[in-house]
């Protein structure tokens, strides 16, 4: 019995090693080659690379006008999806935190439902449904869809903080006189701040790299950072677009860091 806990025991952790294993290889293997591709002296994207250069960062910085367009709209339009989503997220999260009914779980789940949708069937749905409003493909569009993305992250993560927050502070508040209003802006909503702020964070990150709902959504003048790559890949095999992801990845994991340091965001990610 003894020695087949044992067998049983060595089992389980031989398979879920492979499997972290595994999603690490899948995970790091494509960050390892976009890196490497980008230091490609060479005329087109290859791996491995022929010989070792920084040429590509150089022709991004100095000669990449269509790039940093591309860059300077999805900064834009992702900080504005990313403002516009906390302020529907935020109240809608604390208005679930303090329910317990079957209404408050459905809307839940209705929040969240983009998280749930396939990208090309959320963008095809959004497309149809901005259409039959009246809302013709435009900067706005684009900004509209990626808000519907981006709010179910922020529901989440403000979802925990508003739940982790002590109801004894809440009646100590109203108890010294504090109305609704005073006690949410002065108790709960600075309690509750770093999961909303975590949630935007990765709203964020999210958004600055959707692509299916900018296909559908975004008009010629809209091009977005991810689109204009596809289209570097797709028909020039263009190395600037390794050297925008390698630039990425570094700002990526600098700013993760930066943001757990401060907000300790992997509390609020479950």
């Amino acid at each position: 019995m003894r020695l087949r806990r044992r067998i049983d025991a060595g089992t389980w952790r031989l398979t879920f090693g492979a499997t972290v294993a595994l999603a690490l290889l899948l995970l790091l293997v494509p960050t390892f080659i976009a890196l490497a591709a980008s230091f490609n002296g060479g005329e087109s994207l290859r791996f491995p690379p022929r010989d070792l250069s920084l040429r590509w960062y150089q022709a991004l910085w100095n000669e990449s006008d269509d790039i940093w367009t591309a860059f300077g709209i999805s900064l834009r339009v992702s900080s504005l999806a990313t403002l516009g989503a906390t302020l529907l997220a935020t109240p809608a999260a604390l208005y679930l935190a303090r329910q317990q009914t079957a209404r408050a779980r459905a809307l839940e789940t209705l929040f969240q439902s983009p998280m749930m949708l396939p990208g090309i069937s959320l963008g095809l749905a959004m497309l149809v449904w901005l259409q039959m409003i009246g809302v013709p493909l435009s900067y706005w569009s684009l900004v509209i869809g990626h808000m519907a993305i981006a709010t179910p992250y922020i529901v989440r993560t403000a979802l925990i903080g508003f739940g982790q927050i002590d109801p004894s502070l809440l009646e100590a508040s109203r108890s010294l006189g504090a109305g609704g209003l005073r006690t949410f802006v002065r108790v709960t909503l600075p309690l509750a701040l770093p999961a909303v702020l975590a949630g935007g964070f990765i709203a964020f990150m999210f958004s600055f790299d959707n692509v299916p709902i900018s296909l559908f959504l975004s008009d010629a003048r809209s091009e977005v950072l991810p689109i204009r790559l596809w289209n570097l890949i797709e028909n020039l095999l263009d190395v600037r677009a390794a050297a925008v992801a390698g630039a990425l990845i570094v700002f990526t994991i600098v700013f993760a860091l930066v943001m757990e340091r401060v907000l300790g965001v992997s509390r609020y990610v479950r």
